[in-house]
């Protein structure tokens, strides 16, 4: 029945994708070597750098995202800008006819992360400022880099298909995605090929290790009153999350392993004196499937509803981001692992090594000594046991389309991620070197998918009569919910005049690390 239905899928692909050219194995390898060494590392060192400098939290990379389309433009792609509501999201189309190709990566920060890279120890480029302590500078270049290589190559051999580039704004928020997929726009889109930053090469397919989640805020409201003078005139929003923060407490005994749940007060009230009369608590509930991320949500909503009754506060809640489980395409991820071998590791350098291994001893690396790998990770087959971990909401993307996600090595092993030590190595050459081989392995991809209709079409097959044929996609956002685009205004309004003076001026300097002054690497003696 399956091989029927992929003669069926392969004829209607084929129809839409008819002018697709018909190459040789041998043309085809030579396209795509070429593809590769179009490549140009000079325009990747310097969208890495620049990106880094802006250092922009979610829903506030207006510097980022302008840089980004302004020089798509001047490169013929057509912009979208203000996708779902979203000041900084956008997409970049080039090309006609099919298949559309999907090139996506994440652009935002981390809080207090700001780092001089190169530097193998804290130091701050701004102290306190935000700063790219996940790596996300380096994804949307690498994307650029290989599409600009590929679009060379499709406008001389007149290959038909459709390009799209598009940024995963506000990632760390787990804020759009979700959105994205809800408005419409990858409807018409067949394959996407993601990428993030890692400290090897490689891909994977099937279930992915960790979790997904549903970001839920929960308010109280309750009565002001002098907290010394007519305390019992008051009812403390305070106390209400107090208490639904300790019965999520007590109820973590009774759920199952594999779950992750955190939160942060936002709102404990405005100075002792008050009776607080409204109080905020927000909360990641992670889970490794959809229907168990829901349990939670539903579990949390119980116990904000009891600590309300018990305080005679009132409670709401609003959903501020969602991710789905991750589940990526065999035919695909296959493709890209033939890539990945052809293209291999950066060859690092005595430099590279030496900042790797510094950063690895100061943070106390225990499982990763030994600096850069030199060795491809093993592409497998899916763990037959889930694991948790964290979310990416690419999860909802691939749901909705057939997707992969790329691992590229821009970045030093055994850190501890979402910290100032993994912004170390992002605006050095490992993280160029890293922009540029993954940028080679995508372009090469691309080639594959707008020249061989038939893996188009086995992608499709995978997803529509093994991906989806336990479990359908059904969105953990409503019509009616909308993106939390202020989040960290005010952050960034604190910031950014201070950051503004080490934005990147790549008319000026060959490097961030030359703009700043830093020998490379510097460690500690």
């Amino acid at each position: 029945m399956r091989l029927k239905l992929l003669l069926v899928c392969v004829m209607a692909y084929g129809l839409v994708a008819a002018q697709a050219p018909k190459l040789s194995p041998k043309k085809l390898t030579a396209l795509k070597n070429e593809a590769a060494e179009k490549v140009d590392p000079k325009l990747a060192q310097v969208m890495v750098d620049k990106i880094f400098s802006f250092a922009e939290l979610g829903f506030q990379e207006y510097e980022s995202s302008k840089y980004l389309t302004e020089l798509l433009e001047k490169n013929g792609f057509k912009i979208e800008r203000g996708i779902a509501g979203i000041p900084t999201a956008w997409t970049a189309t080039w090309g006609s006819g099919s298949p559309v190709i999907a090139l996506g990566s994440d652009v935002d920060c981390i809080p207090k992360a700001s780092q001089k890279p190169g530097v193998a120890y804290h130091d701050p480029i701004v102290e306190g400022a935000p700063g790219h302590g996940e790596g996300h500078n380096s994804g949307t270049p690498l994307n650029i880099a290989a599409a600009l290589a590929v679009k060379q190559i499709m406008e001389r051999d007149k290959i038909p298909g459709t390009l799209m580039i598009w940024p995963g704004i506000a990632e760390e928020l787990v804020g759009t995605k979700a959105y994205y997929t809800r408005d419409g726009y990858f409807d018409n889109v067949d394959i996407c090929l993601f990428t993030h930053v890692g400290s090897n090469l490689g891909v994977t397919y099937g279930p992915a290790s960790g979790t997904g989640l549903i970001s839920v805020e929960y308010t109280f409201e309750g009565e002001a009153a002098h907290s010394a003078g007519a305390p019992w005139r008051g009812r403390s929003a305070a106390d209400a999350v107090e208490l639904m923060n300790i019965g999520w407490q007590y109820q973590r005994e009774h759920l199952e392993p594999l779950q992750r749940s955190h939160s942060v007060i936002t709102n404990g009230g405005d100075q002792p004196n008050v009776v607080p009369s409204k109080a905020s608590i927000w909360y990641y509930f992670r889970e490794i499937t959809y229907p168990n991320i829901m349990k939670l949500y539903e579990n949390g909503n119980r116990i904000a509803d009891g600590a309300a009754m018990m305080t005679n506060t009132k409670v709401t809640h609003r959903t501020l981001g969602s991710a789905w489980p991750r589940h990526f395409n065999q035919p695909v991820a296959e493709a890209m692992n033939e890539n990945i071998k052809v293209v291999g590791l950066p060859a690092w350098s005595a430099e590279d090594q030496m900042l790797a291994k510094a950063i690895q001893r100061e943070v106390k690396s225990k499982n990763d000594t030994t600096g850069m790998p030199s060795k491809l990770d093993e592409f497998k087959a899916p763990d037959a046991e889930p694991r948790s971990g964290g979310s990416d909401d690419i999860g909802d993307i691939s749901w909705k389309v057939p997707t992969v996600t790329m691992r590229f090595p821009s970045n030093v092993p055994g850190l501890p991620g979402h910290h100032w030590a993994n912004a170390v190595a992002m605006a050095t050459p490992i993280a160029h070197k890293g922009v540029v081989t993954g940028a080679k392995v995508q372009a090469m991809t691309i080639i594959d998918l707008l020249t061989k209709p038939e893996l188009v079409a086995k992608a499709k097959d995978y997803f529509d009569n093994v991906q989806k044929a336990k479990q359908q996609y059904k969105p953990m956002i409503t019509k009616e919910d909308k993106p939390a685009t202020y989040l960290n205004a005010e952050i960034m309004k604190q910031y950014r005049p201070e950051l503004e003076k080490f934005y990147y001026d790549e008319t000026k300097y060959g490097s961030y690390l030359e703009q700043l002054g830093i020998k490379y690497p510097t460690v500690k003696k």
